[in-house]
């Protein structure tokens, strides 16, 4: 899915008022936000539509509200203080038990070309995350002459501030961060610079069923670490001990496996496994006795929680000659000290490389962020779910919806 669809370079909004989605989904403590990454990823698309002139209405929804008592904690006044900071100009908090009221209504009715608003977080409005949310979606395309999508993260949901708006407006396209999110994991897919070298880890063999499928057709290595690589162990014949597995997915490695070989792809498992007795309490436990172990020779009464040194070069080789590199998912434990080390030399073999370097967002890209490897990566997604929704192949509704060149 290449981009061929309209961004904020293809309109001017001088004089218009321009709803724009952003990502402000950000982590908060005690009303602090911990991590402003989303908030300073939405920057380039904010201060464009200012220095053009629009009348800049800012949305996003902010975790789960479910009940009345979680609209407390989840409130984007904080986003708005720091946004003030980082534009340098007032982001005025709109709050509105509707998101889109009477208050809302008359602070865009008074904004002048230039001025910034952000409203509360869309999903305080029941119906937000629902097909039948009409109302609010004809009540957001009510109050904006032009329509901006830059939250990639939550490109693959059709909810009513993304795609039900985008519907009811004769004008609706991407920002920059979604404009760089579609060209990034678009290329790597449909059009890489080869070799092409896809990195999938994480836990869970079913959580990424369709896009093991789907990057075997597309790229010439793939790579398996994390937890998932057990269940492909398993599924060769070998020992795993108490190491994680989905029993239902052995077949379907199997098949993997076989697809592999029939395309004449290569398909990478780890040769060697760090174990250890128990899964450690707490996670991080830095105490933690390890036992490296060759894949067809680990202990029935130990788990494998990381990949091991061999592994590590095995897969540091593969990455060096690539021109283009996917990495969805951890190698091992690597909140745990002790179990980091797969997952660290994955990020350093990427920070090595020429080139082009995605991160598949989630806990990818936490890892490359924490352990500084962030600014040698060409692009980290800011979306998890979505990019691995892309990585599949799938069509986004959030792009899908905004208007074609």
């Amino acid at each position: 899915m290449a981009l061929n669809k309209k961004s904020v370079d293809d309109i001017n909004v001088k004089g218009l008022r321009v709803l724009c989605r952003c990502d402000f989904n950000v982590p908060l403590k005690n009303g602090v936000i911990t991590d402003e990454n989303r908030l300073v990823a939405a920057l380039p698309t904010i201060k464009k539509l200012i220095s053009d002139g629009g009348k800049v209405i800012l949305c996003s929804h902010l975790g789960k509200v479910k009940t009345e008592e979680d609209k407390a904690s989840k409130t984007l006044a904080p986003v708005a203080v720091r946004l003030s900071e980082l534009l340098g100009q007032e982001v005025k908090f709109v709050q509105d038990p509707e998101v889109v009221g009477a208050n809302v209504r008359a602070a865009v009715e008074q904004m002048k070309d230039g001025e910034v608003i952000l409203l509360e977080n869309t999903r305080w409005r029941i119906g937000e995350e629902t097909k039948n949310g009409e109302a609010f979606s004809k009540d957001l395309a009510s109050i904006c002459d032009v329509f901006v999508n830059d939250a990639f993260g939550t490109a693959h949901r059709a909810h009513c501030s993304n795609v039900g708006v985008a519907g009811l407006v004769d004008t609706a396209v991407v920002g920059y961060l979604m404009e760089k999110e579609i060209q990034f994991l678009g290329n790597a897919v449909e059009n890489p610079v080869r070799p092409f070298v896809a990195i999938l880890g994480g836990a869970k063999v079913a959580d990424k069923l369709n896009v093991i499928s789907n990057l075997l057709e597309k790229c010439d290595t793939l790579i398996i670490g994390g937890g998932m690589a057990y269940t492909f162990l398993k599924a060769k014949g070998y020992e795993i001990g108490k190491s994680l597995v989905d029993d239902e997915k052995i077949e379907y490695c199997k098949e993997m496996m076989a697809k592999a070989e029939s395309l004449g792809k290569k398909l990478l498992l780890p040769v060697d496994s760090v174990m250890i007795n128990d899964f450690p309490n707490p996670i991080d436990d830095p105490t933690i006795e390890t036992f490296v172990r060759d894949a067809d020779a680990m202990d029935a009464d130990k788990e494998g929680c990381d990949i091991g040194p061999k592994t590590i070069e095995l897969y540091a080789d593969a990455v060096k000659t690539a021109k283009t590199v996917v990495w969805n998912g951890p190698m091992g434990v690597f909140e745990n000290p002790v179990l980091a080390a797969g997952t660290k030399a994955v990020a350093a073999a990427l920070a090595e490389t020429d080139a082009t370097t995605i991160i598949g967002g989630g806990d990818s890209a936490a890892a490359v962020n924490i352990l500084g490897y962030g600014p040698k990566m060409s692009h980290i997604s800011t979306g998890g779910g979505a990019s691995l929704e892309y990585l599949e192949g799938k069509e986004l509704p959030g792009v899908v919806a905004a208007n074609d060149k």
